[in-house]
């Protein structure tokens, strides 16, 4: 056998034997992978992080002093874009919160000023309708209370209380960890991109063929292209639909306008479903003070959202990422189901590169294959893109 061919059975060998070893220890494995993903957290965070705020620094590096290649500003370049990208995140989140929670408090102010009313006036016509129901009142007034049991629940319920709260405090201290070393990564990996991506580059080169170094390469291309493309079209429609949503409650003379409209924009960040939960929680705010304005608010946002998902988003979103809408409600769901709300987010992208990587091949083996669809029009072609052929094509006929 030659040399490529023992090495193929080697592999398959080895890989035989270590799914044998972990199927035989399947709970150990599955132990080591939570405690090892439980410690890359972090990293993970940190990368989402860097990604997202590429996109705002690269808009910025390509508006400070783009013509500068050398000396002062040149190596000011990077770290002025990423102190302004995280300037004007932690300014939008600053500025979301001052809207939200002062208009939250409120609302939570009058339901404590209503709720105790209310409960005194059920409870006093509670006891004039038991007047007329003699032998319900002789049941409760025959009802011991044992105030040992009393007690002991109250004990309980005091230590249940207690753990509770430490194994709250517990979680936010390793949630905000956990942020705090994913921004320390993400500043670390914005700064040395361009050398973290040149070696590896070289890694790449030295250790796969060029073949799979080009697939490895287009499948990363379209996924970035993917990625930014809903990121950005993403943002646009949730401050389209919160403005909307915003001027429409404004409009209508509707509690709490700049709340709904800022939590219907927040929440409309996940696809599809995100504009729902926003208007649930709005909707129960606004409950508090008016029911009647309430109904009016959720007619109102099933209207908007119907405008949105049939006009807004194929516009803003669909087209940038070029997938059907079938297939954007079942990466939201799947994606839902299996990861919770970041799987919503990074569902709808990623299924968004398999189809594109998928339709690219079957055209490319269609073209190949000589099969022609003539009912389904072919996708314009770019002037960049036709420029090339040209060139290939004039290429060809001088060689």
């Amino acid at each position: 056998m030659e040399k490529k061919e023992i090495k193929r059975y080697c592999f398959i060998a080895v890989l035989a034997i270590a799914v044998c070893v972990i199927i035989q220890n399947f709970s150990v494995v599955m132990g080591l992978c939570s405690i090892a993903l439980k410690a890359l957290t972090p990293m993970f965070v940190g990368c989402i992080m860097a990604y997202i705020f590429n996109i705002i620094m690269n808009f910025f590096e390509k508006r400070f002093f783009p013509k500068k290649t050398s000396g002062v500003l040149n190596s000011l370049r990077r770290p002025v874009c990423l102190i302004l990208s995280f300037a004007i995140t932690i300014a939008t989140i600053v500025l979301i919160l001052n809207i939200i929670i002062p208009e939250i408090v409120s609302a939570f102010k009058l339901v404590y000023a209503v709720i105790p009313p209310l409960l005194v006036d059920l409870r006093d016509f509670a006891l004039t309708k038991l007047e007329e129901y003699p032998d319900i009142q002789e049941q409760l007034s025959s009802i011991e209370i044992n105030k040992s049991a009393i007690a002991e629940k109250i004990t309980d319920g005091a230590f249940d209380f207690f753990s509770s709260l430490l194994s709250l405090i517990g979680t936010l201290t390793a949630t905000v960890t956990n942020i705090v070393i994913g921004i320390i990564f993400a500043i670390y990996l914005l700064l040395r991109k361009d050398k973290l991506s040149t070696d590896i580059k070289r890694v790449m080169k030295m250790n796969f063929s060029e073949k799979t170094n080009r697939r490895v390469s287009r499948f990363f291309s379209t996924a970035h292209e993917t990625f930014t493309s809903f990121f950005i079209g993403q943002f646009i429609e949730a401050l389209i639909i919160g403005t909307l949503t915003f001027i429409g409650a404004s409009i209508l003379r509707l509690p709490y306008a700049a709340m709904t409209g800022t939590i219907v924009g927040v929440t409309a960040l996940i696809p599809i479903v995100g504009a729902f939960a926003g208007a649930g929680v709005s909707a129960f705010i606004i409950f508090t003070e008016n029911p009647k304005q309430a109904l009016i608010f959720l007619i109102f946002l099933i209207i908007l959202q119907q405008f949105e998902t049939n006009v807004i988003y194929p516009k803003v979103v669909g087209s940038s990422i070029g997938l059907p809408g079938i297939w954007v409600l079942t990466a939201v769901t799947l994606g839902g189901g299996l990861f919770g709300v970041l799987g919503m987010l990074l569902g709808v992208p990623l299924v968004a590169t398999i189809y594109k990587l998928y339709f690219e091949n079957l055209e490319a083996n269609e073209i190949r294959e000589g099969i022609v669809l003539p009912s389904e029009k072919k996708p314009e072609k770019s002037k960049k893109q036709e420029k090339s052929i040209k060139e290939k094509n004039a290429n060809h006929k001088k060689a």
